[in-house]
């Protein structure tokens, strides 16, 4: 039994590097060089910055290189097992499937840890440190940009949130006006809109369609305008050597984003004093407020909720990689990469509808990022038992 544990042990750690390996490579040449390549081509940047560039680049890639890898060296590793019949040879031993893939199933878990401390630490440090060496290296006003789910703080006394942003084309805005750069007075909100930058006089033009604004007074109480057309805001923004590269949601570590929230949720809370009053319209006015402040907070809730669950795609690729692999039943590794990609296209097809709601509460992305891990790992133990029994 133990010379079959440290066999399978060491045939999927094998298969496990070498596919973090490669898909790392593709994900590389596919995704991270696109943003530091042309800075080359231009003579903006030299070779080393771009070496360096890559390597900071290569731990955020592991977050989805590592899942993926694990569930491809599962399916190749338990295919040839099956199609060898050492499957078959280890069951007329009287050995159970269950017994045998033990230590695969530990070493899943111990890929979840170490998942865990990629996704809310090192990736996420590894990206912010990539950003702002690209972000050094083209620093220029007329390059302003509202990049996607980040909290804007370039603006003095506003903070602006975009869910999407396309060509100057955005969606789902948020525009909170601070009091003394501390306390939200004012929430703007709109569907869509776009935005002009004016490099000469320094500010940004943002046109809101159909706007909702809420205005807290200092007693409390709010007051609810709309306005359905098109609105026009002007920002000034700071100097480009006064500006600062601020992370996106995605690229915030989980400690940042719990910083986020809890700041987020200060400046957006009524004061003391004021909660619990027992008016019914006042009531109402509380009730907009709590939605806004929602509104708001789910973009950083969400993503908290998709570190977290992420940490555990491991676990759940592996329990059902494991099965599939024997029920294959084949030797061929092209096969086991296409079931491989399929399934990972299943599962961040979760991810991605999870990140396009994070601006809508009422559709509790948070928790659609789980949904993928319970599929799988239901899905997966069912597979399990039954192969177990030999059916």
């Amino acid at each position: 039994m133990k010379t079959l544990h440290t066999y399978l042990a060491r045939q999927v750690l094998a298969a496990l590097l070498l596919g973090m390996a490669v898909f790392t490579f593709v994900l590389l040449i596919g995704d991270g060089l696109k943003e530091i390549l042309p800075l080359l081509i231009s003579g903006q940047v030299r070779l080393t910055v771009v070496l360096k560039g890559v390597g900071l680049l290569i731990p955020f890639f592991w977050v989805y290189a590592l899942p993926m890898g694990l569930l491809t060296a599962t399916l190749l590793v338990f295919g040839r097992f099956s199609a060898d019949q050492e499957l078959t040879a280890a069951r007329a031993s009287g050995i159970s499937l269950l017994s045998l893939i033990s230590p695969v199933l530990l070493l899943s878990l111990f890929c979840c840890g170490l998942s865990a401390w990629i996704n809310l630490d090192l990736g996420p440090r590894s990206r912010v440190a990539f950003k702002e060496l690209t972000y050094r290296a083209q620093a220029d006003v007329a390059q302003l940009k509202l990049p996607e789910r980040q909290f804007i703080h370039d603006f003095p006394g506003y903070i602006v949130y975009v869910d999407k942003s396309r060509r100057g084309e955005l969606q789902d805005i948020m525009v909170f006006v601070l009091q003394h750069e501390t306390n939200v007075t004012t929430t703007i909100r709109a569907p869509q809109g776009r935005y002009r930058v004016d490099a000469q006089n320094k500010q940004l033009t943002l046109d809101l369609l159909n706007t909702q604004t809420v205005q807290i007074n200092p007693d409390g109480s709010s007051i609810i305008r709309s306005f359905k057309g098109w609105s026009s805001y002007i920002y000034k923004f700071p100097s480009s050597d006064n500006r600062a590269y601020h992370a996106s949601l995605s690229d915030m570590t989980f400690l940042q984003l719990q910083g986020e929230l809890d700041d987020m949720e200060r400046k957006l809370s009524l004061p003391p004093d004021l909660v619990g009053t027992a008016s019914d319209t006042r009531l109402g006015q509380t009730d907009e407020v709590e939605k806004q402040r929602a509104d708001a907070t789910e973009p950083i809730r969400a993503e908290m909720h998709r570190q977290v669950a992420f940490s555990f795609a491991c676990f759940s690729f592996t329990l059902i990689g494991i099965p599939l692999g024997i029920r294959v039943h084949r030797r061929e590794t092209n096969v086991g990469v296409a079931i491989a990609l399929i399934l990972v296209l299943v599962y961040y097809a979760f991810i991605m509808l999870g990140e396009s709601l994070s601006a809508r509460p009422e559709f509790a992305p948070h928790l659609i990022f789980w949904l993928p891990n319970f599929i799988f790992q239901a899905v997966g133990a069912v597979l399990l038992w039954r192969a177990n029994r030999g059916i």
